[in-house]
């Protein structure tokens, strides 16, 4: 699926399935309120009324469904008839998955999704994710056409209108976004070393007018950024500082997105096994979201100043590699004795954070990161972990996951308990706990913090993203519905207002979840 051009339109246009295969999907109750009418043009004359009605009676979700209307050209699949509270009410993992299996083959595809309109924004980042873009397969090389898939929304439910032309492009930049992000992490640091980040991200900033700031190799060391020049030193390819900004005309205040984009992890001298190390170029998951976010949210327009902070290194074995015991000097001016030079991605983040802070001015601090093996166990495989000082902000982490498909969930915010984990007797802390079965995502979360100052008067937001990052052998672009949903509050676009879980709109679009909720029979 590598050379899919995604498009989303109001309406894809009539078509049989023989020239043009089609996949129809929505939860069984709003595949029900579609009338043959809207979806017959897409499936006529091989496929008739009776058979349409004869396959949606056939479905039985558990939890989810398809079933073949002609052939391999042509199906319907269901999506769960009820999620628990944690999960989003778009089912956007469960779509994913069901176009991945379902859709039929051929160079020209459609796809018919049937939702209510809050469950727009969700499933089409969902659908993006599964059409990657990178692959090195020789036949995928050799094969040069492009291959279309196009994507129709069928809304149901209390507003039923199409889709206009500026929510259409702002699905289209979510998906990209999804895409992009999904690309960098896929890409092996062979090919996405710093040198190759430094490129995606000035082309990111040469397509939004905006040059990056960077600050890189001994400058790093000789501004004080202890953190990152530490991790980075020993590799062919230096480290780096990047920041995009953008600054528009009656900002009332300004947002820093830091994303850790350690290329690739070795665990330094504190190195991993042959099970562990495979797969770790996903580590700059973080800063891949955060790239691929911040292009489709400048692009939507965005009222409040941004800015996109990039700690880029790769943790490698070399001659010059920090070593436990080593003391580093971060941004922070707080020193940092080196216990184990696999919990890299916490200096490079307290750098970022610090300097968002000091040189930005940022009044709201979000770092996302691909930070500990552990998040997986305290929130699994689909929920990012999130950790912060601000209880409105956790909520709306949570609501956000929700309505963007990009799931999160609370860590412990505690550090009045958990800091001490990090005492050292020659230095301000160590890098790593002391007790690793004492809350270990929490820690790694905290020792950021910490470089703030557990009493900095802002908002400050950790998102450890280390499992949902990827699922299976492929990058998931998590990170970026999530961001562009927490966010949409400041945005100037309509969809992303009403995704969003802050702003004035807060009350209504949560009773209107909670109503659409309620509908789908939660457990």
């Amino acid at each position: 699926m590598a050379n899919v051009v995604l498009e989303f339109k109001a309406s894809a246009g009539d078509s049989e399935p023989q020239s043009r295969p089609v996949l129809i999907i929505g939860q069984q109750t709003s595949l029900q309120q579609v009338s043959w009418s809207q979806i017959k043009g897409k499936l006529q004359p091989v496929v008739s009324k009776e058979t349409w009605q004869a396959a949606l009676s056939a479905l039985n979700p558990n939890p989810t469904d398809s079933c073949p209307l002609y052939l391999n050209h042509a199906a319907v699949a269901a999506l769960p008839s009820r999620v628990s509270r944690h999960n989003s009410p778009s089912s956007a993992h469960f779509l994913s998955r069901l176009v991945r299996s379902c859709l039929p083959g051929g160079n020209n595809r459609c796809i018919v999704m049937v939702c209510e309109r809050s469950d727009v924004f969700a499933s089409s980042c969902a659908i993006a994710r599964a059409f990657p873009i990178f692959s090195r397969r020789s036949t995928s090389s050799r094969r040069g056409e492009k291959k279309h898939v196009t994507v129709e929304f069928v809304i149901v439910g209390q507003d039923s209108s199409s889709l206009d032309d500026a929510e259409l492009e702002c699905l289209s930049n979510a998906a990209d976004g999804v895409r992009l992000a999904a690309r960098i992490v896929d890409t092996p640091c062979n090919e996405m070393n710093t040198d190759h980040f430094l490129e995606e991200i000035k082309a990111v900033g040469t397509e939004l007018g905006i040059t990056p700031v960077i600050i890189r190799g001994e400058e790093l060391k000789q501004r004080g950024f202890g953190g990152i020049y530490g991790v980075g030193k020993a590799a062919e390819h230096l480290p780096a500082l990047a920041v995009l900004s953008h600054t528009p005309d009656g900002a009332t205040q300004s947002i820093a997105w830091v994303g850790k984009g350690i290329v690739y992890d070795t665990g330094g001298l504190s190195i991993k096994g042959k099970t562990t190390m495979p797969g770790m170029k996903r580590d700059c998951g973080g800063a891949a979201a955060i790239l691929g976010a911040f292009r489709a949210t400048i692009k939507q327009g965005f009222k409040d100043n941004l800015h996109a902070v990039f700690c880029l290194a790769e943790n490698a074995v070399g001659p010059t590699a920090t070593r436990p015991d080593d003391i580093h000097t971060l941004y922070s001016g707080k020193t940092v004795e080196i216990n184990n030079t696999d919990a890299e991605g916490r200096l490079v983040l307290a750098d970022g954070v610090v300097y968002a802070s000091k040189d930005l001015a940022a009044d709201i601090i979000l770092d996302m990161a691909t930070l500990t093996g552990a998040q997986g166990i305290s929130t699994g495989k689909y929920h990012a972990a999130v950790m912060t000082n601000s209880e409105q902000w956790e909520v709306a982490c949570v609501r956000a996951g929700r309505s963007s498909g990009d799931l999160a969930h609370p860590l412990v915010y505690c550090p009045e308990l958990h800091f001490s984990e990090f005492t050292s007797a020659m230095a301000d802390m160590k890098n790593s706990v002391a007790d690793r079965e004492n809350a270990q995502s929490s820690c790694a979360g905290l020792f950021i913090g910490s470089h703030l100052g557990f009493d900095w008067p802002g908002v400050w937001v950790h998102v450890d993203i280390a499992s949902p990052v990827h699922a299976g052998e492929r990058a998931t672009g998590f990170g970026v519905a999530l961001l562009m949903a927490l966010f949409g509050q400041a945005s100037d676009d309509s969809m992303l207002n009403k995704v969003s879980p802050l702003g004035a709109a807060t009350n209504n679009s949560e009773d209107q979840m909670e109503r659409d909720c309620k509908r789908r029979r939660l457990v």
